[in-house]
């Protein structure tokens, strides 16, 4: 399992370029035993991937327990998923990774935002954009690209203080307790 997720958090490594490998007998005597089930058939393995697993394993070697732990339960959590989500989740990372380094900091910084607000905000965040139709949403990410920053700054701010506008076409709140 550890190996498998080593291969995960690595793979856009693998993908990339493909590094020189490397010699079992180069691996220290802890990725020696992190990956003991692969070597007999370590010099087998693409240059690429050994290259991706050692970097992986400096990665978890340099972790303390309670981040492995963490990563363990992230892993779980993965593999658990339906393959279907998987494979949703991997081209949304790739789209991130191919966006301007510009955009993904934009990105980066509304997901801080998101973070910072207190967590019944962001739960009535979330229900409201679950309960939005497809073309609901992509309305509300058409509208925001056609803003200027400055406007966007501006609806931030209302929206922290105010709450989200109610638009035409949009939900309205849910009323405690009821359903729709």
């Amino acid at each position: 399992m550890l190996a498998a997720w080593l291969l995960a958090v690595a793979w856009p490594a693998m993908a990339k370029e493909t590094p020189p490998g490397a010699a079992w007998e180069s691996l220290s005597a802890e990725q020696q035993q992190l990956f003991g089930r692969f070597r007999d058939g370590w010099d087998s393995l693409p240059p690429g991937r050994q290259q991706a697993m050692v970097q992986g394993s400096e990665r978890w070697l340099s972790m303390t327990p309670e981040q492995r732990s963490r990563a363990r339960e992230r892993w779980q959590k993965w593999e658990s998923l339906p393959p279907g989500d998987r494979q949703m989740i991997r081209q949304r990372w790739q789209r991130f990774r191919d966006l301007p380094p510009e955009d993904k900091e934009q990105l980066r910084e509304a997901y801080r935002r998101f973070q910072s607000l207190p967590p019944e905000r962001r739960q009535e965040l979330r229900e409201r954009w679950q309960g939005m139709s497809p073309g609901q949403r992509q309305k509300m990410r058409d509208r925001w690209r056609e803003m200027s920053p400055e406007q966007r700054e501006q609806a931030r701010q209302t929206m922290e203080t105010q709450g989200p506008p109610h638009h035409q076409g949009a939900p309205q709140q849910r009323p405690q307790g009821g359903r729709r």
